[in-house]
């Protein structure tokens, strides 16, 4: 029977930089949910906070089709009677482009403290400079 593997100590963070240019959302997505999660290295262990920070730049240059402009809705609502509020896909790039990579993430992300502790660690910029140049973020293809 073999052992499970479990890491002992505390896990090395690195910084990783994507750029969102031209990238689809969905699949730019799961990528940084990779990296969060720390899935792309060979000793990550469930239920033990393994992931990297993740820089995103060119937030709002994605690429979507037409159609996902038009029929994507972002739900709000405050609590109170009638107050649903909707936003159009189109709406939220021009308002909040980094909040769209955001609430895509967390989507994937479990719900719950690690969860939460985990999409800290995400940082979005919607041009292609950031302020993390001291912690040397290495880029990814």
């Amino acid at each position: 029977m073999e052992k499970t593997f479990v890491i002992k100590g505390r896990p090395v963070k690195q910084w990783i930089l994507l750029d969102a240019n031209g990238k689809n959302l969905g699949r730019l997505a799961t990528d940084i949910v990779k990296y969060l999660l720390g899935k792309h290295k060979p000793t990550f262990t469930p239920g033990v906070d393994m992931g990297d920070f993740v820089v995103i730049v060119n937030a709002d240059k994605m690429k979507f089709t037409q159609k996902r402009l038009e029929d994507k809705t972002y739900n709000r609502h405050s609590g109170y009677p009638s107050g649903l509020k909707s936003y159009r896909l189109q709406e939220m790039l021009i308002r909040h482009p980094e909040n769209v990579i955001q609430y895509a993430v967390w989507g994937m992300l479990p719900h719950n403290r690690m969860g939460k502790k985990i999409l800290k660690r995400l940082k979005i910029y919607t041009t292609n400079e950031h302020p993390h140049e001291a912690q040397n973020p290495q880029p990814v293809a």
